[in-house]
């Protein structure tokens, strides 16, 4: 009888010392001892390894179009907000304000009109993202006054920036006559977003490309 109870494969009653599983007895593992952990073979590694790069591959063209889209808004976002800006100076102070571009620097900024003060302390600028170029755009019946007076300079206003092509915010906050019609910021995949005048030609907004569509039949 007490050898039946010490064999492991015994179903009869058994010490409490030993373990029951599914009905079988077994001993108690020894004291100290533990099963061995298995690790990753180098073969599993590889391919874990060899999976991550053909999904960052396959994924790098979607996302590196998706940072520069990114990059894109907060641009057509940054220049709206110069904008906002330069009215509100312009009605605040009762000077003109001009928000200047320069495609060539690939940089745009915001001060007040040179020809009514020396210097702008409140004069700010800013370089476009290197993933961002900007077209400047006007309809037919303000592009005369965009090529005789913007882009090579006018009677009113004078310094470094008198010739570039600029956005004028009048004394009482209204944009002049001369300004652009509206600014193309387009990432290297072509992705487009305008910043434009406004039906009523008071401000500025942001227009996707659907949108651009529309106001151009306009």
């Amino acid at each position: 009888m007490k050898l039946r109870q010490q064999q492991f494969g015994a179903r009869d009653c058994v010490p409490q010392r030993f373990r029951v599983f599914d009905g079988c007895v077994s001993a108690p593992a020894a004291a100290g001892h533990r099963p061995a952990l298995r690790g990753f073979t180098l073969v599993e590694l590889v391919v874990v390894m060899t999976l991550l790069v053909t999904v960052i591959a396959l994924a790098s063209p979607s996302l590196a179009g998706f940072f520069r889209g990114r990059a894109v808004e907060a641009e057509a976002r940054r220049f709206m907000s110069l904008t906002r800006l330069g009215q509100s100076r312009a009605a605040s102070e009762g000077v003109p304000v001009i928000l200047w571009v320069d495609t060539t620097q690939r940089t745009y900024g915001l001060e007040e009109d040179s020809s009514f003060t020396d210097q702008d302390a409140k004069a700010v600028n800013y370089t476009l993202d290197g993933n961002v170029t900007v077209e400047i755009g006007a309809t037919d019946s303000v592009r005369e006054a965009i090529t005789g007076s913007t882009l090579f300079g006018s009677g009113t206003s004078s310094g470094k920036h008198s010739s570039l092509p600029q956005i004028r915010f009048d004394p009482d906050g209204s944009v002049s006559e001369s300004s652009p019609e509206n600014f193309r910021l387009m990432d290297r995949d072509g992705g487009s977003l305008w910043v434009g005048l406004s039906a009523n030609r008071l401000s500025y907004e942001i227009r996707n490309q659907q949108v651009q569509r529309v106001t151009k039949r306009r």
